[in-house]
């Protein structure tokens, strides 16, 4: 399993539209995540700045590939354009970001 962790921007004044939106996520949306071996996903809004922080778990980089070509991945990022930062094809423009530390129980020596 791998961490990924990104940001996405979101427009000024649509924090509450984009978490209902999450809040009513198409169970399908949720069944394609899940299915390209995406889990333990969660996204996070520093309302300061409208900046999203997104974290999650991928079991295979190749799964995570085929996804933007799905025609339910599309449709949600059309649904998702009008209040993000988007890129032509309506998907979000997504900054990765490195890992610079982690602390686990395998650091420590108990």
């Amino acid at each position: 399993m791998k961490l990924r962790a990104l940001t996405m921007q979101l427009l000024p004044g649509y924090a509450e539209e984009y978490r209902k939106r999450h809040d009513e996520i198409w169970p399908e949306l949720e069944k394609l995540i899940l299915a390209h071996g995406i889990s333990d996903y969660s996204i996070h809004l520093d309302e300061r700045s409208n900046l999203l922080f997104a974290v999650c778990k991928v079991k295979s980089e190749e799964k995570l590939k085929e996804l933007p070509d799905h025609p339910l991945m599309k449709k949600w990022w059309k649904y998702m354009a009008d209040i993000m930062e988007t890129n032509e094809d309506y998907s979000p423009k997504e900054f990765p970001l490195s890992t610079v530390f982690v602390l686990n129980e395998s650091n420590t020596d108990e």
